[in-house]
C-alpha cells in the first residue's frame, strides 16, 4: 500500500468497514433489519450510499458480516482446549463462561443474531449455525450426564436450552460499559445455573 493510504481511503476517510458495520448493527437493532434502509444508514454515517457500496455490495452483506462475527466467535470457543479436553462438565462450563465473554465483547452482533426470524437466505443460514451450536452444547450436556455429573431427571436438550436461554437473556440488560465485568458476570451465571444442573452428590 502506498504512503497515501490507498486502501484506507476507500469511501469517506474515517469510515472503515468495521466502523460502518458497527453503525449498521446499531441501526438494525434500533429499527429492525427489514425497516432499515441504506438511505437511513448513509444518513446516520454522514456519507452517501455510494460510499457505503465501496465497502459492501448490499444491506444483506452487512447483515451477513454482523451475524457471522457473532457466530464465528461462538464456534471458536468450542475449539479451545478448555472445550475439547477434560471431563464434559468442565468443558461445558468453559463454553458457558467463554460464551458470556463473547456476548459481552460482541453484544450488538449477538443481539442482532438472536432477533433473526429466517426471512432471508442469510438469516436461515445463521439460524442453522445457531442450531449446530445448540447441538454441540447438548452433546456436552449428554456426555456429562453419561459421566454422572449432570442430573438425570431432565432431558439434556432441555438443560441445554435453559442454560443458553439464561446466557442469551443477558442481551436484554447487560451493558459492557457498566460496572459489572464479564468475568464476574460469568462467575455469577455459572454459580447459579450449574448448581441446578449438576447431579446430586
Amino acid at each position: 500500500m502506498s504512503s497515501s493510504g490507498g486502501v484506507a481511503r476507500r469511501g469517506r476517510p474515517g469510515h472503515s468497514l468495521d466502523s460502518l458495520l458497527a453503525v449498521a448493527v446499531a441501526l438494525f437493532n434500533e429499527r429492525g433489519y427489514e425497516a432499515t434502509s441504506m438511505e437511513e444508514l448513509a444518513g446516520r454515517l454522514g456519507i452517501t450510499k455510494s460510499a457505503i457500496y465501496h465497502h459492501v455490495p448490499s444491506k444483506v452483506e452487512l447483515l451477513r458480516l454482523a451475524v457471522d462475527r457473532a457466530l464465528d466467535a461462538l464456534f471458536a470457543v468450542t475449539e479451545e482446549p478448555g472445550a475439547t479436553t477434560g471431563p464434559a462438565i468442565d468443558r461445558l462450563e468453559h463454553v458457558v463462561r467463554r460464551s458470556v465473554r463473547v456476548l459481552a465483547a460482541e453484544l450488538p452482533s449477538v443481539t442482532l443474531l438472536l432477533r433473526l426470524r429466517g426471512n432471508s437466505a442469510v438469516e436461515r443460514a445463521a439460524l442453522q449455525r445457531r442450531r449446530d451450536f445448540d447441538r454441540l452444547v447438548t452433546g456436552l450436556v449428554r456426555d456429562a450426564l453419561e459421566q454422572g455429573d449432570v442430573r438425570p431427571d431432565v432431558d439434556p436438550a432441555v438443560l441445554s436450552r435453559l442454560l443458553f436461554g439464561t446466557v442469551n437473556s443477558l442481551t436484554e440488560w447487560y451493558r459492557p460499559e457498566g460496572d459489572l465485568a464479564p468475568e464476574v458476570l460469568a462467575d455469577a451465571l455459572v454459580a447459579t445455573t450449574f448448581s441446578g444442573l449438576r447431579a446430586a452428590p
